[in-house]
């Protein structure tokens, strides 16, 4: 591995720049699917003159985040990151969302009080969630994704690469994002043989297929079939418990060839 000497080793180093160093940094982390499809400016990063892109990072935090918009005044960023550092000097990633800002939008982050839900981890909307599911979409999504997830992998691992990283660590939110994560070559630090509980669970006869149940709209019969309708089962309480607890690492360069689901059709 060849770091970037540019580059310090950590966010927290990268933080304590000042804010010229740090946007140039970090401006590295944009993909050119964002410049070449919607005619973001590479240098300004702005759109019609008007900044599109922010980045939250203060001196002594150890967390960045990163939201770029299609246009000014957007309500959604069609790109948003959360990383940290851990304790121990390793890159986690905890949340990553990429929003298609023409597709319909549902409220699932907001309860009917208007209430914010944590893209449903702590509360619900359930009328908007189902509007979702039966329009194509996964838990936690408020938009259909661009599906640009390959195209964004590699320009991420360069960046880790010119810290001096040769790994880097993410929190799947949700089901359906453990195995997107497994299809990219990721691997599990916690979680791996819950993954294939769930999997044995989910078959004819296992302890999830007999909880689903055509009365309920999250756990319709065939939902054991796919990865969306596995995930927004689990998503609705189908194991007994929230899914978390679940940590998935990623070496710079290598596919870990893990699969929990074989075969598995979205």
């Amino acid at each position: 591995m060849n770091p970037d000497p540019i580059f310090p080793s950590s966010i927290f180093s990268i933080n304590k720049l000042d804010e010229a160093e740090k946007v140039a940094i970090y401006r590295t982390l944009i993909p050119d699917w964002v410049f070449d499809n919607y005619g973001i400016d590479r240098e300004s990063l702005t759109v019609g003159g008007k900044s599109v892109v922010r980045f939250r990072c203060p001196s002594g935090s150890r967390a960045l985040e990163v939201s770029v918009w299609r246009q000014p005044g957007e309500r959604d960023p069609m790109l948003y990151f959360n990383m940290v550092d851990t304790f121990n000097f390793q890159l986690l990633v905890l949340l990553v969302v990429v929003n298609d800002p023409e597709a319909p939008r549902f409220n699932i982050d907001r309860d009917e009080d208007g209430n914010d839900t944590q893209l449903g981890t702590i509360a619900r909307n359930l009328h908007a969630e189902e509007r979702a599911m039966q329009a194509g979409l996964a838990p936690g999504q408020v938009r259909s994704g661009l599906r640009v997830f390959r195209q964004s992998v590699p320009v991420f691992e360069q960046f880790i690469a010119n810290m001096g990283h040769d790994m880097f660590l993410i929190e799947p939110l949700a089901y359906h994002n453990a195995i997107v994560f497994e299809r990219y070559g990721f691997n599990y630090v916690r979680g791996f043989r819950e993954m294939q509980r769930i999997h044995q669970e989910f078959q004819p006869g296992g302890e999830l297929h007999m909880r689903l149940d055509p009365a309920k709209p999250f756990r319709q019969p065939d939902a054991w079939r796919t990865i969306r309708g596995r995930s927004w089962a689990i998503h609705d309480g189908i194991l007994g418990h929230p899914y978390t607890g679940f940590q998935m690492y990623k070496r710079i360069g290598q596919h870990a060839g893990v699969s929990t689901f074989p075969d598995g059709t979205w």
